[in-house]
């Protein structure tokens, strides 16, 4: 039996991505799960209960690339459409965030899309566990709208450069947040060859409007240094 976390004042959306349909369960409104304590500790906002534009986004741009049998990993992975998706075409994705009922939400929902069982670790940038390292490298590392703060680059930077192979890819959907610079400056310093594409989204942009930057990160033509 399917069972998500009943805690909350729950919504249930039908979201298209490309040929594939979803159904999504989630909290109706995100605000409403603000904790001050947990803002007050280290500044954690319930980001995961929305199906942000640069998810949708991310989990577009899976649709047609050649992932079947790839290691996945999503970071900050909150309802994990974009893991999803991975799941549908074949890859083997792992989905990371560091709220776990954003992981049970993400869980549920792949079990009522008939994907089965997604794979799922808590995970804080700051302190990731050992089982995260032990479980790379990965083939592509992906997150969407995970560089909301400046304090997010080096944590994440550092947190990529530990799970990659020299083959690895990394892709971040981004909806042009001033921080993100901040982070693919500090992956191309690591020897990461990076290109950008835009998208447009056709479903409700956010504050930075309806333009998605695909941040996407390989290796360099003379290598890399992997830790």
């Amino acid at each position: 039996m399917i069972s998500f976390p009943q805690d909350f004042d729950l919504v249930t959306e039908t979201v298209h991505v490309a040929e594939l349909a979803f159904t999504i369960t989630h909290p109706r409104s995100a605000e409403e799960l603000i904790d001050e304590t947990e803002y007050a500790d280290d500044q954690r906002l319930p980001y995961w209960a929305d199906l942000w534009p640069s998810g949708r986004a991310l989990a577009a741009e899976l649709v047609w690339r050649d992932i079947a049998g790839a290691r996945v990993l999503e970071l900050g992975a909150g309802l994990s459409l974009p893991s999803m998706v991975a799941l549908a075409r074949g890859a083997r994705p792992l989905a990371t965030d560091w709220y776990p009922v954003a992981l049970a939400f993400a869980r549920a929902n792949a079990a009522a899309a008939g994907l089965g069982e997604l794979d799922t670790l808590e995970v804080d940038w700051s302190c990731a566990p050992n089982e995260l390292f032990a479980r790379g490298p990965f083939d592509l590392i992906i997150g969407a709208d995970v560089a909301y703060e400046r304090r997010h680059a080096a944590q994440l930077a550092g947190l990529i450069g530990r799970v990659a192979a020299p083959s690895t890819s990394v892709l971040i959907a981004d909806p042009r947040r001033p921080d993100a610079n901040a982070l693919v400056d500090a992956l191309v310093e690591s020897g990461w060859e990076y290109r950008r594409y835009e998208r447009r989204i056709a479903q409700r942009p956010d504050e930075q409007g309806p333009v998605i930057y695909l941040h996407e990160f390989g290796p360099a033509a003379g290598g890399r240094a992997v830790p």
